[in-house]
């Protein structure tokens, strides 16, 4: 819905001509005229979309001003990147929140101690705390762990607070080549502890906030991309990396039992993979669109209707090959055809 509010505003803003505004795809179920556009619900609650006035390359224009194909591509290119951008901005103003009223985060608490690894046999007991590693204060999981994982040669020096009393351990960490999550080789050291479930909410004053939500949507952004590229040349698996509707719907509801917070960090880490993903330069996605506007800059006039034409009909055909394969993939993964089977047995 933020999505096609953006390219529904931004046309609206520009005196283009919106028809029709959707929410789901498929046979209308209800609709109702207001200003000019037919606002509808149909029957496929699986995204939404807008009809503009001469928005098709095959359509006739008569060169009116509220036909979109008749805009410059200045004009053109703002009705399309507002759906990402409106996305962009709801996944920063949530992190930026959830920065504000408090980012759950784990605390260096020792919850487990893993057997045969080092740290079990280095006298380290659960519900020690962690306060330092090699000298530098750590009071959160995330932040401990980068210092442990980047120790490669010689013994790690931890500061343990035990009981209210003080002390320090060295320990050998074992060094392992694991994959990151772009799937490239790495070595890491590690200890062999695990987290409790001990949680404390980290808040930001107001303007860091903003500055922590701006940095989560750059970094996602940044990571995203980077993995699409380990998918492109291999070295990330397609079924490992991605999920669909089912997979998204599986996981709203875990992150729903957790708590409101950890809802609202989805909602904006999806909405900003919709920017991402809608921005790559693929045929019927706003990435497409935008590189068809940087051709037609370039040569000065638009690529025929056919060219467009064909180049969309390769873009739908790909689309619905990875919309299957992904639909496969989430219902073998998450066991779909086990709880059905489980469903009719009782």
């Amino acid at each position: 819905m933020v999505h096609e509010f953006g390219h529904f505003i931004a046309a609206k803003r520009l005196g283009i001509r919106v028809e029709k505004f959707s929410f789901g795809f498929g046979p209308k179920l209800f609709s109702i005229k207001r200003g000019g556009t037919e606002y509808l619900i149909s029957a496929i609650p699986l995204g939404g979309y807008i009809k503009m006035a001469g928005d098709e390359p095959g359509e006739s224009l008569t060169g009116k001003s509220f036909e979109f194909l008749s805009r410059s591509i200045r004009e053109r290119f703002l009705v399309i990147f507002a759906g990402p951008l409106l996305n962009y901005v709801l996944a920063f103003l949530i992190f930026s929140i959830i920065f504000m009223f408090g980012s759950p985060t784990l605390t260096t608490e020792v919850g487990s101690l893993l057997k045969d690894y080092p740290a079990e046999k280095s006298g380290l007991v659960v519900g020690d705390k962690v306060i330092k590693v090699d000298g530098k204060d750590v009071k959160y999981w995330e932040d401990m762990t980068e210092i442990i994982h980047k120790h490669l040669e010689g013994p790690i020096r931890l500061t343990i607070e035990k009981n209210g009393r003080i002390s320090d351990v060295e320990i050998q960490p074992v060094i392992r080549e694991v994959k990151d999550i772009f799937g490239k080789h790495t070595k890491i050291a590690l200890l062999g502890i695990a987290p409790s479930q001990k949680i404390e909410k980290v808040r930001y004053g107001f303007f860091e906030s903003f500055s922590k939500g701006f940095r989560k949507v750059v970094d996602l952004t940044a990571i995203t991309y980077k993995a699409i590229w380990s998918i492109v040349t291999g070295r990330l698996s397609v079924k490992e990396s991605m999920t669909g509707p089912i997979g998204i719907f599986i996981i709203t509801g875990k992150a729903a039992e957790m708590g409101l917070i950890y809802l609202f960090h989805l909602m904006a880490m999806l909405s900003a993979s919709l920017a991402i993903f809608n921005l790559l330069p693929l045929p019927v996605l706003d990435g497409g669109h935008i590189l068809f506007l940087f051709v037609e800059k370039l040569r000065g006039k638009p690529l025929s209707v056919k060219a467009q034409e064909s180049i969309a009909n390769i873009g739908v055909g790909l689309l619905i090959l990875l919309t299957v394969f992904i639909f496969y993939n989430d219902i073998i993964k998450f066991g779909i055809f086990d709880h059905i089977g489980k469903f009719f047995r009782r």
